[in-house]
């Protein structure tokens, strides 16, 4: 989430023609910190979403979203498809791990025969 909204950090300074330093002075941090938060590396941009969005003249959900092929992805849904994601692969690894089990409980059954 870092570098989405460093991104599109960068891109709205840059679309009203700001420097990092100007920025940065309005938030009254550090041009290394505001660069940070453009880069990814930092999560302080959280701290400061208020001001960052008046600056910009967003809001804090236009900031939070990702535009994909043209269509907008809020944070939730990148959530929630994430978390889809990982559940399917965790059921799909469960699976697999339930025939191992099983096959072992044979090759035990056929053993002892």
């Amino acid at each position: 989430m870092n570098v989405i909204v460093g991104n599109k950090l960068k891109i709205l300074r840059k679309s009203k023609k700001m420097s990092q330093e100007e920025v940065a002075d309005y938030l009254d941090i550090s041009q290394s910190a505001y660069a940070r938060m453009e880069s990814g590396e930092s999560h302080s941009w959280a701290s400061h979403i208020l001001r960052i969005c008046k600056i910009f003249g967003i809001t804090p959900d236009e900031l939070l979203k990702l535009e994909v092929n043209n269509k907008e992805i809020s944070s939730g849904q990148i959530f929630n498809q994430l978390s889809d994601t990982v559940i399917e692969q965790y059921e799909e690894r469960i699976r697999e791990l339930k025939k191992v089990i099983k096959d072992l409980k044979e090759d035990k059954k056929s053993l002892k025969s």
